[in-house]
């Protein structure tokens, strides 16, 4: 596969091509001298190149009149195909969703390790009610992905304007934290002593995100609407019985 095949490819073909080379030849030429050296009319020689400054690799500079077009390090491929491959992360989830709601399909998406775990969690800022119901196993959360972490999303979660109605178990608050707070969009309770919370959830639109301990060490992300009803019902019934962080007694428990 020849150069001129393989630039076409990425869009790069006929008027680009030629000017695209033209340029390449010179350190820098006038669109005149670009339109000379490819026998190509003026304004078509003009289109290409600012069709080519869009992709980055061409620069235009100078006065009107006189403007002057320098080629640009052709790495400027790699660095928006990395850019490009990154969107594209960004945006499949969302795009995943849709389509699964065209097919009436459950997704299950597993993620391992620590980095599998930051994902999920932060797979919960896609909410788009405004509202995220959750438990928190505390002990397990602070060890993994740690406080730091935690305290991250909180930011990023504030930032995006999205409330969070938690639900933590008494007796595994071995640090006084994260507490109903208005400004930081968070209103707490604290779980009967008889329910034990010992995996973090995030409940979000259709999606459910179930965090293990360090032991297992792994994040999941169900997305079904049927599954995410149940669960926020389920949520919102354990919410009813629970007691408000500022009327809890906050004394630790014997050891």
């Amino acid at each position: 596969m020849n150069l001129k095949t393989k630039l076409a490819r990425l869009g790069i073909s006929g008027n680009l091509y030629q000017v695209y080379l033209a340029s390449m030849e010179q350190k820098e030429a006038t669109i005149s001298e670009l339109a000379q050296r490819t026998s190509l009319p003026r304004t078509t020689t003009y289109d290409a190149v600012l069709k080519l400054e869009e992709f980055g690799l061409l620069t235009i500079s100078g006065p009107q009149r006189r403007r002057k077009v320098k080629a640009n390090n052709p790495g400027i491929l790699l660095e928006q195909l990395a850019a490009k491959r990154q969107l594209l992360e960004d945006l499949m989830p969302e795009l995943q969703s849709m389509h699964n709601r065209l097919t009436g399909k459950p997704q299950i998406r597993f993620y391992e390790g620590e980095k599998g775990i930051v994902n999920v969690l932060w797979d919960s800022l896609r909410c788009r009610s405004g509202t995220l119901h959750a438990t928190f196993a505390m002990k397990e959360l602070q060890e993994v992905p740690g406080i730091e972490k935690i305290n991250e999303y909180r930011d990023a979660r504030i930032e995006q304007g999205i409330k969070m109605q938690v639900i933590r178990s008494a007796e595994k608050d071995t640090m006084d934290i994260w507490p109903t707070n208005s400004e930081e969009l968070r209103e707490l309770r604290f779980a009967p002593s008889s329910y034990n919370i010992a995996m973090t959830t995030l409940i979000y639109d259709n999606n459910v995100a179930l965090i293990s301990s360090k032991t297992e060490n792994y994040g999941l992300i169900i997305e079904s609407e049927e599954f995410a009803t149940f669960q926020r019902s389920l949520f919102e019934s354990l919410w009813t019985i629970s007691q408000p962080d500022n009327h809890f007694d906050r004394t630790e428990p014997d050891k």
